[in-house]
């Protein structure tokens, strides 16, 4: 059998080395128009910043050492101009000598990738505008900063590239300054995150710039002048433009095959040609959880669909890919920030219906030096408890608490299950009942009606004759309440239940909601009808005036 891949990085290379592996004797070829192999493009922004100090610490694998170990044909510097579905093969050309050739196949395999959006928007061209996908991109940017005693950049984009890239070129001591064009960063998780995020970068020296995308630039003495949607004007010695990646569809298509946002396959990652498989950031697939069609760049997935390929190249179509949730983390300086499933916005815009607790564990037990503290938001379905989604930001163990939400929502898991997850335990490292439990138990009470929840955004909603009661001490209440909270503490709400009218709705809050739901089951067992606990407390509601 002969099998030509067309894409040398995550999913490509992860595909010819599993073939080999399952096949001796197949023939197996694989196009890369690049000049590098199985880089790590996770990787390139620490690169820029420093973190990371030798170009050869980026390089996995070179074409060489991968044909000594796997005898698989690796050609760099060589494109796949185009697929002859009817012969079965493609045309290639070598970017080196010009060479125009073809290649027949038995099997074909795309891994295209994805590339940096770049949209014609006037004066993009400059010289000193950056995206960063490749490795000659990567070391572009770094020489650029080295040999022009850059002081100065803008970051175009707040997605995780457009973040990493912000973090890395404040490390390497520039002045930075982000703009985005949405009201957040970080698209893909709720704003009770994204402020985090933002209070970060601001802490760190960042200049934020939201709810203001690039409307032209300009070239001025040599540097950069990028005038936004809101009319301020930003000199840097340069930019690097990051507002998202989109499939490389372009090969598939003029092949005749079907595409939507990305290259559109089958479970089996298999084209509507049987004969061709596509895989990595240019596919598009179900997601999941909303049965509409998707696409995702990641590493993860990339790597995973290879695999699972060359499993269906050579064993039959066995393996079947069910989709990805979307499941990422970026580090934010010292914060950590993940994210899995929808979140609340994407639920909205599927009409799917949902309930959402917000907390704030430690990242373990208290009494224990160094904890600090998380905000993990958890969305789930009414009617049976289905995890949809979870997103948190913090300083230690976010990345594990997700991780292990991801798994739940993989295997169809529910609050329950989470409320029920053993996880190994010592002051050091967790709590008795983790982020994950509690996050479990809050959304079971939930369900079980043992408490109504009401997020921040919404306490405007209960009308004009809310009763707020902050039942946190006098001395926190002093320092910073929400405007018309009537403070009782919650030491001293039953002895004070007097003051607590009758009739009324009820929004009760505290520092974190621990406290209020405390208050909360008190009220509700004393004959009080409506009462709300604030979600997320105190601390999530005062992140979020003036966003």
């Amino acid at each position: 059998m002969k099998v030509v891949i067309v894409g040398g990085v995550a999913g490509g290379m992860s595909a010819a080395a599993r073939l080999r592996r399952l096949s001796e004797e197949a023939e197996i070829i694989v196009f890369e128009k690049g000049e590098h192999i199985s880089f790590a493009n996770c990787g390139l922004p620490y690169y820029i910043g420093g973190v990371i100090k030798e170009r050869e610490e980026l390089v996995l694998q070179t074409p060489t050492a991968f044909r000594k170990r796997f005898q698989v044909d690796v050609r760099v510097s060589n494109e796949v101009l185009s697929v002859d579905r009817a012969a079965k093969k493609v045309t290639a050309k070598d970017l080196a000598s010009g060479r125009i050739y073809e290649e027949s196949y038995d099997k074909l395999v795309l891994a295209p990738g994805a590339e940096p959006v770049r949209p014609p928007l006037p004066g993009i061209g400059h010289a000193n505008i950056f995206t960063l996908r490749t490795l000659g991109d990567t070391f572009k940017i770094k020489d650029f900063i080295d040999n022009h005693a850059s002081k100065t950049a803008l970051v175009v984009g707040g997605g995780p590239i457009g973040l990493e890239m912000a973090e890395n070129l404040a490390e390497a001591g520039l002045e930075v300054t982000l703009a985005e064009a949405l009201p957040q960063v970080m698209n893909p998780v709720d704003l009770e995150i994204a402020v985090l995020i933002h209070k970060n970068l601001r802490d760190r020296g960042i200049v934020l710039c939201l709810s203001d995308g690039v409307k032209s630039f300009a070239d001025q003495s040599g540097k950069v002048l990028t005038l936004l949607a809101s009319g301020r004007e930003i000199v840097t010695d340069f930019v690097i433009f990051a507002v998202g990646v989109k499939p490389e569809t372009k090969l598939a298509a003029e092949a005749g095959l079907a595409v939507g946002r990305g290259i559109i396959v089958n479970e089996f990652l298999q084209t509507i040609d049987e004969n061709i498989y596509a895989i990595g950031d240019a596919i598009e697939f179900m997601n999941p959880l909303t049965g509409k069609r998707y696409v995702a760049a990641l590493a993860g997935p990339a790597n995973k669909q290879g695999r699972m390929v060359a499993d269906n190249i050579i064993e039959g179509n066995k393996k079947k890919y069910y989709g990805t949730l979307g499941t990422a983390v970026v580090k934010v300086f010292a914060m950590t920030v993940a994210v899995t499933g929808l979140a609340s916005k994407a639920l909205d815009a599927e009409q799917i219906p949902y309930e959402s607790v917000v907390i704030h564990p430690g990242s373990h037990a208290g009494y224990y030096p160094g904890a600090t503290t998380m905000t993990l938001k958890l969305l789930f379905s009414p009617a049976d408890g289905k995890i949809l989604g979870a997103q948190a930001a913090g300083f230690e163990g976010v990345d594990k608490c997700i991780d292990v939400i991801s798994a739940y929502i993989s295997m169809h898991g529910t609050v329950y299950d989470l409320a029920g997850y053993e996880h190994c335990y010592a002051p050091p490292f967790s709590s008795a009942k983790d982020a994950v439990n509690m996050a479990g138990f809050v959304a079971e009470n939930v369900l079980s009606g043992k408490v109504k929840t009401i997020p921040w955004d919404k306490l405007a909603s209960l009308g004009d004759t809310l009763y707020l009661l902050d039942v946190r001490t006098v001395e926190e209440y002093r320092r910073g309440m929400v405007s018309g909270a009537v403070n009782i503490p919650l030491d001293d709400l039953r002895g004070r239940l007097g003051e607590v009218p009758q009739g009324r709705k009820i929004a009760v809050y505290c520092g974190v909601g621990i406290r209020s739901y405390a208050a909360v089951r008190i009220l509700k067992q004393k004959g009080y009808g409506e009462v709300y606990n604030l979600s997320g407390g105190f601390m999530t509601y005062s992140s979020l005036q003036g966003q």
